[in-house]
């Protein structure tokens, strides 16, 4: 039924277990795989009384951001890899993360977008907002939400 299959990662344990899902899942439906990591954007300082100098440049910024950019989506690609199942990597750097996610996957071609969900609920998933939430909500791409 799916083909391809995007897969938003960032590093985090609950992430992570949705990796070796997604895999799994890919595996049975004999899909191939993009792992995708939104790279944050450069905050932007803050100045006045009781601000806190960042020495980082913006060139640092974006180095660091890549480098562990790569390293994680060089993990989830280890593990489709171990599986037997085709993936790609993706990054780009959006300060808005959902829409990132949706544009990786119209630009890839995606017929599903497999992603992890922490669950939050009530006053904290209002507070905290919610990646997977945003995804769902404007996304014309079928999402799966792994808990």
């Amino acid at each position: 039924m799916f083909k391809h299959v995007l897969v938003p990662i960032d590093g985090s344990p609950l992430s992570d277990a949705a990796i070796e899902r997604a895999v799994s899942f890919s595996k049975e439906a004999g899909a191939r795989i993009t792992f995708f990591y939104a790279q944050p954007d450069f905050p932007m300082p803050i100045y006045g009384e009781g601000a806190l100098i960042d020495p980082t440049t913006p060139e640092q910024f974006a180095k660091s951001a890549s480098e562990e950019a790569r390293k994680i989506l060089d993990r989830a690609k280890g593990a489709a890899d171990a599986a037997g199942v085709n993936a790609d990597t993706d990054t780009l750097v959006n300060e808005v993360p959902y829409e990132g996610i949706i544009d990786a996957a119209e630009r890839h071609g995606c017929d599903l977008i497999f992603m992890a969900s922490h669950g939050r609920r009530g006053i904290a998933g209002f507070l905290l907002g919610s990646e997977t939430q945003k995804v769902l909500t404007h996304s014309k791409i079928p999402v799966l939400v792994y808990r």
